[in-house]
C-alpha cells in the first residue's frame, strides 16, 4: 500500500506543532528563561534554522505558544450562545480541565505567571487576558439582556474576578495538585457564580 505524500502545507503544520510542543515541554521542565530557538529545535528533533524559519524570533515563538496553549481549553463553548449558561459551563470546564491539564496548558499558566515580571511576556498576556475578559463580559451582558443575570452586576468586575479565580486555581493545582480537588471544586465554584449572578 502506497502512503500518499504529504503536501508542503501539511509538513509545515506538522513541524510547527512539533516545535510548539517542544517549546511547551521546555517551559514546563526548565522555565521560560531556558527557552532558546536552538533548544526548541533540538527538543523537537529539528535544527535551529527550522525554528527561525517558522517563527523568526523567540518573541514570536512565545506569542504563538501563548495563543496555541489557550485555544480550545474548554471545548464546546463555541456552539453556545453568549449568556449565563455559557459562562457557567466555562467556569466548570476550565476548573475540570485544570485537573488534567497537559503540557501545553501547564506551559500557558507558567508563562502567564512569569509575565508579571518579564517585560517581553507582559504585552502578550495582557492581550490574551483582555480577550478572555471580553468573552466573559459578553456572557454577563447577554445574561443581563436575557433576564438571567441581575441588573446590578457589573460585567467588567465579574470578568476580572472570574479570570483571576480560574487562573489562580490553575496555578494552585500546578503548584500542589494534592491540595486542589478540581473534581469537587468545579461544582463549588460554578454554584457560587450561579447564585451570585442569577436573578432570584
Amino acid at each position: 500500500m502506497v502512503t500518499p505524500r504529504r503536501t508542503q502545507q501539511e509538513r509545515r503544520a506538522q513541524a510547527e506543532a512539533a516545535l510548539l510542543n517542544a517549546a511547551a515541554e521546555l517551559v514546563v521542565e526548565h522555565g521560560v528563561r531556558s527557552l532558546t530557538l536552538a533548544r526548541v529545535g533540538e527538543q523537537a528533533g529539528y535544527s535551529r534554522g527550522i525554528v527561525t524559519h517558522h517563527f523568526g524570533s523567540k518573541q514570536a515563538l512565545i506569542e504563538r505558544l501563548a495563543r496555541a496553549t489557550q485555544a480550545g481549553f474548554v471545548p464546546g463553548l463555541a456552539d453556545l450562545p453568549p449568556g449565563l449558561d455559557r459562562l457557567l459551563r466555562l467556569v466548570d470546564g476550565y476548573i475540570g480541565a485544570s485537573g488534567s491539564a497537559g503540557t501545553m496548558n501547564r506551559a500557558f499558566l507558567l508563562l502567564w505567571a512569569e509575565a508579571a515580571t518579564a517585560s517581553e511576556l507582559a504585552p502578550i498576556f495582557r492581550e490574551r487576558d483582555e480577550a478572555f475578559r471580553s468573552d466573559l463580559r459578553t456572557d454577563v451582558a447577554a445574561g443581563i439582556a436575557d433576564g438571567d443575570v441581575r441588573t446590578d452586576i457589573d460585567p467588567d468586575d465579574v470578568a476580572i474576578a472570574v479570570l483571576g479565580q480560574l487562573r489562580g486555581i490553575g496555578l494552585q493545582h500546578l503548584l500542589d495538585p494534592r491540595t486542589v480537588d478540581t473534581a469537587r471544586l468545579r461544582h463549588t465554584v460554578t454554584d457560587y457564580w450561579r447564585r451570585a449572578l442569577r436573578v432570584s
